[in-house]
Protein backbone atom coordinates (compact mmCIF):
# COMPACT_ATOMS: atom_id res chain seq x y z
CA UNK A 1 0.00 0.00 0.00
CA UNK A 2 1.49 3.33 -1.09
CA UNK A 3 1.63 6.29 1.26
CA UNK A 4 1.02 9.99 0.77
CA UNK A 5 1.27 12.97 3.10
CA UNK A 6 -1.27 15.75 3.35
CA UNK A 7 -0.23 19.27 2.37
CA UNK A 8 -0.32 21.69 5.35
CA UNK A 9 -2.45 24.81 4.97
CA UNK A 10 -0.60 28.10 4.47
CA UNK A 11 -2.09 30.28 7.22
CA UNK A 12 -0.84 33.47 5.54
CA UNK A 13 -3.39 32.93 2.76
CA UNK A 14 -7.17 32.73 2.80
CA UNK A 15 -8.49 29.37 3.94
CA UNK A 16 -10.12 27.15 1.31
CA UNK A 17 -13.66 25.78 1.86
CA UNK A 18 -14.03 23.47 4.86
CA UNK A 19 -14.88 20.55 2.57
CA UNK A 20 -11.32 20.76 1.19
CA UNK A 21 -9.66 20.68 4.61
CA UNK A 22 -8.80 17.91 7.04
CA UNK A 23 -7.26 18.04 10.52
CA UNK A 24 -4.99 15.41 12.03
CA UNK A 25 -6.67 13.59 14.93
CA UNK A 26 -3.41 13.42 16.86
CA UNK A 27 -1.63 16.79 16.46
CA UNK A 28 -4.46 18.96 14.98
CA UNK A 29 -2.42 19.98 11.94
CA UNK A 30 -4.75 21.54 9.36
CA UNK A 31 -4.16 20.27 5.82
CA UNK A 32 -5.67 20.21 2.37
CA UNK A 33 -7.76 17.08 1.93
CA UNK A 34 -5.54 14.61 0.02
CA UNK A 35 -6.84 12.77 -3.04
CA UNK A 36 -5.75 9.15 -2.88
CA UNK A 37 -6.36 6.13 -5.06
CA UNK A 38 -7.12 2.51 -4.30
CA UNK A 39 -4.88 0.80 -1.74
CA UNK A 40 -3.31 4.14 -0.81
CA UNK A 41 -3.19 5.94 2.51
CA UNK A 42 -2.50 9.51 3.64
CA UNK A 43 -0.49 10.25 6.78
CA UNK A 44 0.09 13.45 8.71
CA UNK A 45 3.42 15.02 7.63
CA UNK A 46 4.06 16.25 11.18
CA UNK A 47 3.32 13.26 13.43
CA UNK A 48 2.86 10.40 10.93
CA UNK A 49 -0.71 9.56 12.03
CA UNK A 50 -2.63 7.51 9.45
CA UNK A 51 -5.52 9.81 8.53
CA UNK A 52 -7.12 8.25 5.46
CA UNK A 53 -6.98 4.75 4.01
CA UNK A 54 -8.71 3.70 0.81
CA UNK A 55 -9.21 -0.05 0.60
CA UNK A 56 -10.25 -1.85 -2.58
CA UNK A 57 -13.74 -3.39 -2.42
CA UNK A 58 -14.10 -2.25 1.18
CA UNK A 59 -17.87 -2.76 1.32
CA UNK A 60 -17.83 -6.29 -0.14
CA UNK A 61 -14.98 -7.42 2.09
CA UNK A 62 -16.59 -5.92 5.17
CA UNK A 63 -19.98 -7.46 4.37
CA UNK A 64 -18.38 -10.89 4.08
CA UNK A 65 -16.58 -10.46 7.41
CA UNK A 66 -19.67 -9.11 9.20
CA UNK A 67 -21.83 -12.01 8.01
CA UNK A 68 -19.09 -14.48 8.94
CA UNK A 69 -18.81 -13.07 12.46
CA UNK A 70 -22.60 -13.12 12.92
CA UNK A 71 -22.79 -16.74 11.78
CA UNK A 72 -20.10 -17.64 14.30
CA UNK A 73 -21.77 -15.76 17.16
CA UNK A 74 -24.20 -18.50 18.26
CA UNK A 75 -21.75 -21.44 18.16
CA UNK A 76 -19.06 -19.29 19.83
CA UNK A 77 -21.32 -18.49 22.78
CA UNK A 78 -23.45 -21.61 23.13
CA UNK A 79 -21.21 -24.51 22.07
CA UNK A 80 -18.76 -25.99 24.61
CA UNK A 81 -15.54 -24.02 25.02
CA UNK A 82 -13.94 -26.68 27.17
CA UNK A 83 -14.75 -29.87 29.04
CA UNK A 84 -13.15 -30.55 32.41
CA UNK A 85 -12.81 -33.92 34.13
CA UNK A 86 -11.65 -33.67 37.74
CA UNK A 87 -11.85 -36.61 40.20
CA UNK A 88 -14.56 -38.27 38.18
CA UNK A 89 -16.64 -35.11 37.87
CA UNK A 90 -17.20 -33.91 34.31
CA UNK A 91 -18.17 -30.32 33.49
CA UNK A 92 -18.80 -28.72 30.12
CA UNK A 93 -18.61 -24.93 29.94
CA UNK A 94 -19.83 -22.38 27.41
CA UNK A 95 -19.77 -18.59 27.50
CA UNK A 96 -23.49 -18.55 28.30
CA UNK A 97 -23.14 -21.17 31.06
CA UNK A 98 -20.42 -19.00 32.59
CA UNK A 99 -22.82 -16.05 32.74
CA UNK A 100 -25.56 -18.24 34.25
CA UNK A 101 -23.13 -19.75 36.74
CA UNK A 102 -22.01 -16.31 37.94
CA UNK A 103 -25.63 -15.23 38.31
CA UNK A 104 -26.68 -18.26 40.38
CA UNK A 105 -23.58 -18.05 42.57
CA UNK A 106 -24.65 -14.63 43.87
CA UNK A 107 -22.44 -12.48 41.62
CA UNK A 108 -25.20 -10.85 39.60
CA UNK A 109 -23.27 -7.59 38.86
CA UNK A 110 -20.31 -9.56 37.51
CA UNK A 111 -22.64 -11.77 35.46
CA UNK A 112 -24.26 -8.64 33.98
CA UNK A 113 -20.88 -7.14 33.04
CA UNK A 114 -19.74 -10.41 31.42
CA UNK A 115 -23.03 -10.70 29.53
CA UNK A 116 -22.87 -7.12 28.26
CA UNK A 117 -19.17 -7.04 27.30
CA UNK A 118 -18.83 -10.59 25.95
CA UNK A 119 -22.20 -11.23 24.31
CA UNK A 120 -24.68 -8.36 23.93
CA UNK A 121 -22.38 -5.47 22.95
CA UNK A 122 -20.29 -7.49 20.44
CA UNK A 123 -23.56 -8.62 18.85
CA UNK A 124 -24.90 -5.05 18.69
CA UNK A 125 -21.62 -3.87 17.15
CA UNK A 126 -21.84 -6.50 14.41
CA UNK A 127 -25.49 -5.68 13.69
CA UNK A 128 -24.67 -1.97 13.48
CA UNK A 129 -21.76 -2.61 11.12
CA UNK A 130 -23.87 -4.89 8.91
CA UNK A 131 -26.73 -2.36 8.68
CA UNK A 132 -24.30 0.49 7.95
CA UNK A 133 -22.80 -1.48 5.08
CA UNK A 134 -26.24 -2.37 3.72
CA UNK A 135 -27.40 1.25 3.87
CA UNK A 136 -24.53 2.67 1.80
CA UNK A 137 -26.00 2.21 -1.72
CA UNK A 138 -29.42 3.62 -0.80
CA UNK A 139 -29.88 7.35 -0.27
CA UNK A 140 -33.04 6.91 1.84
CA UNK A 141 -31.24 4.61 4.29
CA UNK A 142 -28.06 6.69 4.73
CA UNK A 143 -29.39 8.88 7.60
CA UNK A 144 -30.11 5.67 9.52
CA UNK A 145 -26.67 4.37 8.56
CA UNK A 146 -25.06 7.54 9.97
CA UNK A 147 -26.87 7.12 13.29
CA UNK A 148 -25.93 3.44 13.49
CA UNK A 149 -22.29 4.17 12.71
CA UNK A 150 -22.19 6.76 15.48
CA UNK A 151 -23.75 4.19 17.83
CA UNK A 152 -21.12 1.66 16.77
CA UNK A 153 -18.32 4.05 17.73
CA UNK A 154 -19.86 4.51 21.18
CA UNK A 155 -20.11 0.73 21.62
CA UNK A 156 -16.51 0.02 20.60
CA UNK A 157 -15.17 0.89 24.05
CA UNK A 158 -17.38 -1.72 25.74
CA UNK A 159 -16.70 -4.80 23.62
CA UNK A 160 -14.14 -6.93 25.46
CA UNK A 161 -13.88 -10.25 23.61
CA UNK A 162 -10.08 -10.13 23.84
CA UNK A 163 -10.19 -9.77 27.64
CA UNK A 164 -12.62 -12.69 27.91
CA UNK A 165 -10.39 -14.82 25.68
CA UNK A 166 -7.33 -14.02 27.80
CA UNK A 167 -9.31 -15.04 30.89
CA UNK A 168 -10.13 -18.39 29.26
CA UNK A 169 -6.48 -18.95 28.31
CA UNK A 170 -5.31 -18.17 31.86
CA UNK A 171 -7.86 -20.67 33.21
CA UNK A 172 -6.62 -23.31 30.79
CA UNK A 173 -2.99 -22.80 31.84
CA UNK A 174 -3.90 -23.10 35.53
CA UNK A 175 -6.14 -26.16 35.15
CA UNK A 176 -4.21 -28.19 32.59
CA UNK A 177 -1.99 -29.80 35.25
CA UNK A 178 -4.84 -30.43 37.70
CA UNK A 179 -7.48 -32.05 35.52
CA UNK A 180 -8.21 -33.70 32.20
CA UNK A 181 -8.99 -30.72 29.98
CA UNK A 182 -10.32 -30.79 26.42
CA UNK A 183 -11.03 -27.78 24.23
CA UNK A 184 -14.36 -27.74 22.44
CA UNK A 185 -15.69 -26.50 19.12
CA UNK A 186 -16.93 -23.36 20.86
CA UNK A 187 -13.37 -22.25 21.52
CA UNK A 188 -12.46 -22.46 17.82
CA UNK A 189 -15.63 -20.56 16.90
CA UNK A 190 -14.95 -17.94 19.57
CA UNK A 191 -11.40 -17.32 18.31
CA UNK A 192 -12.59 -17.26 14.68
CA UNK A 193 -15.35 -14.76 15.56
CA UNK A 194 -12.87 -12.52 17.40
CA UNK A 195 -10.43 -12.57 14.46
CA UNK A 196 -13.27 -11.81 12.02
CA UNK A 197 -14.31 -8.82 14.14
CA UNK A 198 -10.75 -7.50 14.33
CA UNK A 199 -10.31 -7.91 10.56
CA UNK A 200 -13.68 -6.21 10.01
CA UNK A 201 -12.66 -3.17 12.06
CA UNK A 202 -9.43 -2.92 10.07
CA UNK A 203 -11.24 -3.32 6.74
CA UNK A 204 -13.96 -0.72 7.40
CA UNK A 205 -11.98 2.43 6.68
CA UNK A 206 -13.83 5.20 8.59
CA UNK A 207 -13.30 7.84 5.91
CA UNK A 208 -14.61 5.52 3.22
CA UNK A 209 -17.66 4.74 5.35
CA UNK A 210 -18.38 8.43 6.05
CA UNK A 211 -17.84 9.34 2.39
CA UNK A 212 -20.23 6.60 1.27
CA UNK A 213 -22.87 7.66 3.80
CA UNK A 214 -22.51 11.31 2.70
CA UNK A 215 -23.09 10.68 -1.01
CA UNK A 216 -25.90 12.85 -2.36
CA UNK A 217 -27.03 10.51 -5.13
CA UNK A 218 -28.19 6.92 -5.22
CA UNK A 219 -25.75 4.27 -6.36
CA UNK A 220 -22.47 2.87 -5.17
CA UNK A 221 -19.96 5.23 -3.60
CA UNK A 222 -16.23 4.74 -3.99
CA UNK A 223 -16.08 1.76 -1.64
Amino acid sequence: MSQDSGQPVDRSQALPPLAELIACHECDLLMHHPHIGEEQKACCPRCGYEMIVHRTQMRRRSLALAITALLLFIPANFLPIMSLNLLGQNAVDTVWSGVVGLYHSGMQPVALVVFLCSMLIPLLKLVCQLLVLLSMPFKAMRPLGIQLYRTYHHLREWGMLEVYLFGILVSIVKLIDLADLHLGVGMACFIAMMLAQVWLEVSMSPHQVWDALSEEEDGHART
